[in-house]
């Protein structure tokens, strides 16, 4: 009995066996049309950087985290910029209230220098004015004694009257000489007043430059709030985050990493076929991605990217028949985003490289 069950086990396995290696002698074959090669899903990191040092106060995030674009990631401590902005604010109020002071002061000054300069140029006018007066008076003066002189020829006239003449010409004389001296020292004058109304204009730089602080301290005020900004470390991207870097509490220095994050629409098949292959394939040719988990999921991609150099077979190849000495790297971009991808996610390729059609199950290709 016993002997009789065993025989029936062999012949079973026989069969078994027999059926295995018929299946694998004349198994699904691939279509000359479509190459079908295994790889991994890749894409672009991005390195979320801090711009400036700080200790971590907040960490929004864990590793696989979904992030939308300007999410804040993280928190960097603000005390210290906090007290900067404090201290400018306070620095620019001050400056604000000497400039009031100084302005209405230097306007003041350049009033009264300007008033004074004018009331002396109409001081001047005035004794221009009293000349000419005077010398229309001597004119009249020179007349009269003449023809007073020449009455006294003639003696119409007694000769006191010719006196009174001369001596009033002389005496107007005089006042117009006295005029010109005075104007000889209200010209001086003058000229230290417009010097003063010249220096109290010059005055006018101290408000400009009072200005020009205040606009500087300004400047520095709207730095400390770009950096209290940029201290809210924000996703840069709709994506997810890879891998997280740093932790709450960690004091980090300029441009050190706190997460990696990852666009989805960035993602990619990495695959790596033959030399006998890489002429066949042209960028923008139709192709499809498999997942192991989704075998009836094909998930439409084009070519992208043809390598220009062969390499060797990298280690990330894991099926034997794929290791060859020298292969050459192709990209599969899908369409569009799709939320199956994953990076370091293994994966099959198929690229169609005639006429045909490309499968629409992982079951329809041989097993690589």
């Amino acid at each position: 009995m016993k002997k009789n069950i065993l025989a029936v086990l062999i012949i079973v396995l026989l069969v078994i066996s027999g059926f295995l290696i018929y299946k694998k002698i004349n198994g699904k074959k691939l279509p000359p049309y479509l190459i079908e090669a295994v790889g991994v899903v890749d894409g672009d990191l991005i390195n979320l950087n801090t711009k400036y040092p700080g200790r971590i106060v907040r960490l929004n995030v864990d590793t696989g985290d979904r992030v939308k674009k300007g999410e804040i990631i993280a928190k960097l401590s603000d005390k210290e910029y906090l007290k900067k902005l404090d201290a400018l604010n306070y620095e620019i109020k001050a400056k604000k209230d000497n400039l009031c002071f100084v302005k209405t002061k230097i306007l003041k000054s350049i009033e009264i220098a300007r008033n004074a300069y004018l009331a002396k140029k109409n001081e001047l006018n005035a004794l221009n004015a009293d000349i000419n007066a005077i010398k229309a008076v001597i004119m009249q003066d020179i007349k009269d004694e003449k023809r007073i002189k020449d009455l006294v020829k003639r003696k119409v006239e007694k000769h006191h009257k010719l006196e009174l003449a001369v001596l009033k010409t002389k005496t107007d004389k005089d006042k117009l000489k006295s005029l010109f001296s005075k104007k000889e020292a209200l010209i001086k004058e003058i000229e230290i007043y417009k010097q003063k109304y010249e220096i109290s204009l010059a005055s006018k730089d101290n408000i400009q430059a009072i200005i020009n602080a205040i606009n500087a301290l300004k400047q520095k005020r709207d730095e400390i709030k770009v950096i209290l900004s940029e201290l809210n470390i924000k996703s840069p991207i709709n994506g997810y985050v890879d891998t997280k870097i740093a932790n709450i509490a960690e004091v980090l220095g300029a441009g050190m990493p706190i997460v990696t994050l990852i666009n989805p629409t960035s993602l990619y098949l990495k695959i790596y076929v033959n030399t006998i292959y890489t002429g066949k394939i042209k960028l923008g040719d139709k192709a499809e991605i498999f997942l192991d988990a989704y075998p009836n999921k094909p998930i439409p991609a084009i070519v992208n990217k043809i390598a220009k150099k062969a390499e060797f077979t990298p280690k990330e190849v894991a099926v034997r028949a794929d290791r060859i000495t020298r292969v050459y790297e192709i990209r599969l971009k899908p369409l569009k985003p799709n939320p199956l991808l994953k990076l370091g996610l293994p994966a099959t390729g198929v690229v169609l490289i005639g006429k045909g059609h490309l499968p629409k199950s992982l079951n329809e290709l041989p097993e690589l």
